[in-house]
């Protein structure tokens, strides 16, 4: 795909959309188009797969990381590494950031909000998965976006279709959700920015869907 990210680029979602693994991907795919990038890792409620999880592919990329201290050791504390606030007052780097889960999780968004509605520079992205049992409608997605938005205080402005059922996902239970995610476009008038796919479905999905993101990073 096409790189054309504004400067701070949001990936929220609900528990289990896979947020997390296209806040990655698309960070490693920032830094192949030789920009300079930092992913920060918002998530305080969700111990179970984090940013960090992925450091090594990162520092490999030239992907600065900024994450909590407490990421991957068997201390969970919602604390927030103070390092983040650069994220929004040096504009010489792009900056990605993975947003908790639902609403709980974006809560932590709140206290950087003000500083990125006043660049203005920013893309606030849903992830949707259609196959989570709580977001199996375009309707239950919309429900999730707007407690999201609520609590974060960013509105929505594009939305990524990560439809997928781990590592059993063929190509046609991805091209089974694209109607749901249209609707969900139609219904918030919303682009979807593009669809994910592991790196071994995206030729066989290049047809269908014009703007793929292959997932390097499961």
């Amino acid at each position: 795909m096409k790189m054309n990210p504004k400067r701070v680029t949001l990936f929220a979602g609900h528990y289990g959309s896979g947020k997390t693994n296209i806040a990655v991907n698309y960070a490693l795919k920032m830094a192949e188009a030789g920009l300079p990038v930092t992913i920060a890792d918002l998530d305080i409620v969700n111990p179970y797969f984090r940013t960090k999880d992925s450091a090594e592919d990162l520092a490999r990329a030239g992907v600065a990381l900024i994450s909590s201290a407490y990421a991957n050791t068997n201390v969970d504390l919602p604390a927030l590494p103070a390092e983040l606030y650069a994220l929004t007052q040096n504009r010489d780097r792009y900056a990605v950031l993975d947003v908790g889960g639902d609403d709980r999780g974006a809560l932590a968004l709140g206290r950087y909000t003000p500083a990125i509605l006043e660049e203005g520079n920013y893309e606030m992205i849903f992830v949707a998965n259609f196959y989570r049992p709580l977001t199996p409608t375009a309707e239950d997605a919309i429900e999730v976006m707007r407690e999201i938005e609520t609590a974060g205080g960013i509105p929505f402005t594009a939305i990524v279709h990560n439809s997928n059922l781990g590592e059993e996902t063929t190509a046609q239970d991805i091209l089974a959700k694209e109607a749901e995610a249209g609707r969900l476009s139609a219904l918030t008038g919303l682009p979807i920015l593009f669809t994910a796919a592991p790196v071994s479905l995206a030729p066989s999905l290049s047809e269908s869907f014009p703007l793929v993101l292959q997932k390097k990073i499961t």
